[in-house]
């Protein structure tokens, strides 16, 4: 079986060869095929790799790198996409270009996710196409942001053989079973039925049912049980209280807006800035020492886990992060997806797909049936399957979720009618920008 890594050269790579590797005996791996336009850190991801491959318990894996798409995809049975188009230096003029009009400034949500988008959508597009030509049969699962929308445009070209995943819905669900005194995998082996809704880095987690009972009431009634959540940590007990539901911790963004600006502003530093010099330093010494490549990434990964929003912990005096939220999970979720999608393993899980439920109707009731929403779905062999929900999404939520997948699919289309004037709308209309003068002068910035 081949594993193909789009964007082979990046930082989280060895994160999923290691994940795929411990997985052998549930999906087999014969060979990870890495892409990426820069050779200079493809050299350095191979060789990482190769060190963490040697270390390794039993047979991993064979790695081959590559800078040709075609070379890379023909073949393929599961593909990862995990570019980043304009690098991390496109990501922080992305954030710095919004801090200069007082607004947020942040990878994926705002007006920095649209600007990420409009450069984003042309190069996926490239990329599914020639996916549909070569390899038709294999899965694509992508981690490429912003999500909801890159996942939405590629569904263009792949249709239900490409998948959006992310970790923190899941990330989420987990510390919330964990906090009830539950099982962490009780969602997954389907002993629990899990209620939450919405897009990428924005949802809620509005119910936890198990015996017939919901257990969420329960929680966010208890003061104690909630301090150990990140997301109440991050936005007050009083708050997830008030919505009836947990947030992704990414509605920070959107309900404490003028915090997390001022927090991001007092800095010397954005966060693209601090992982732009954070990586630019490992690739220089891990090319300048092949040798002790794994332990310079070791180090900076964990550098770069512990940091993980703490400009917006430091503001909320939030604390610091638990120890067993520390590493991220996207690329457990991704093995467990590759497990079922190939391995004849069945899973429960949060994805990225088609608005569609099993009745044909619309799953989150006011959206498009084709628009990328995020939602519980049983995985097979079959493809991902979306689970119905229980009830709409209440109005205020909906209201932003609308909102803000308008702004989503307008940017699809500047992307690709290279329309300035649909991405000023883009811009204009999103809940985080205050006034269509300054979307116009985000529209000249950016493009």
């Amino acid at each position: 079986m081949i594993l193909t890594i789009l964007g082979g050269g990046g930082f989280r790579v060895p994160l999923v060869y290691e994940a795929v590797a411990a997985a052998r005996e549930r999906v087999a791996v014969d060979e990870v095929v890495l892409l990426d336009d820069d050779p200079a850190r493809l050299r350095v991801m191979a060789g990482v790799l190769e060190q963490a491959g040697a270390g390794a318990a039993g047979p991993v894996p064979r790695v081959r790198a590559t800078t040709e798409l075609d070379d890379a995809v023909t073949g393929a049975d599961v593909i990862f996409s995990a570019i980043r188009v304009g690098g991390t230096a496109g990501r922080t003029r992305d954030e710095r270009v919004a801090l200069g009009e007082g607004l947020l400034g942040q990878e994926t949500v705002g007006p920095g996710g649209l600007a990420y988008a409009l450069r984003t959508v042309p190069e996926v597009d490239r990329i599914a196409a020639r996916i549909a030509e070569l390899a038709p049969g294999a899965w694509t699962i992508s981690f490429t942001n912003p999500a909801s929308i890159v996942t939405e445009a590629m569904r263009t070209w792949l249709g239900g053989r490409v998948v959006g995943i992310c970790d923190t819905p899941i990330s989420l669900v987990r510390r919330t079973l964990r906090a009830l005194g539950l099982p962490a995998q009780a969602f997954d082996r389907g002993d629990v039925e899990i209620d939450y809704a919405g897009l990428n880095h924005l949802g809620w987690l509005r119910g936890v049912r198990a015996g017939g009972e919901d257990l969420l009431p329960g929680l966010l009634a208890d003061d104690a049980a909630l301090a150990g959540l990140e997301e109440a940590r991050l936005m007050g007990a009083d708050w997830v209280r008030a919505l009836g539901a947990l947030p992704n911790e990414y509605l920070y963004y959107y309900d404490f807006t003028r915090e997390a600006v001022a927090g991001i502003a007092s800095r010397g530093s954005t966060r693209g800035e601090f992982l732009l010099a954070q990586q630019g330093a490992f690739y220089e010494a891990a090319a300048a020492r092949p040798d002790r490549a794994l332990e310079l990434w070791r180090a900076t990964l964990a550098e770069r886990e512990a940091t993980y929003m703490a400009t917006e912990r430091e503001a909320q005096q939030a604390g610091e992060r638990a120890e067993e939220d520390l590493g991220g999970g996207y690329h457990e979720v991704a093995v467990d997806l590759m497990a079922a999608l190939l391995g004849g393993e069945e899973h429960r899980m949060i994805l990225d797909v088609a608005n569609t439920g099993p009745d044909g109707a619309p799953l989150v009731a006011g959206l498009p049936g084709d628009a990328v929403v995020e939602v519980p779905v049983r995985v097979d062999s079959d493809g991902a399957h979306p689970l119905p929900l229980r009830r709409p999404l209440e109005p205020a939520m909906l209201a932003r979720v609308q909102a803000v997948k308008a702004c989503e699919r307008l940017a699809i289309d500047a992307a690709r009618t290279r329309s300035r004037e649909t991405a000023w709308l883009a811009l204009a209309m999103h809940p985080l920008v205050d006034s269509a003068a300054v979307a116009r002068r985000l529209v000249d910035a950016y493009l």
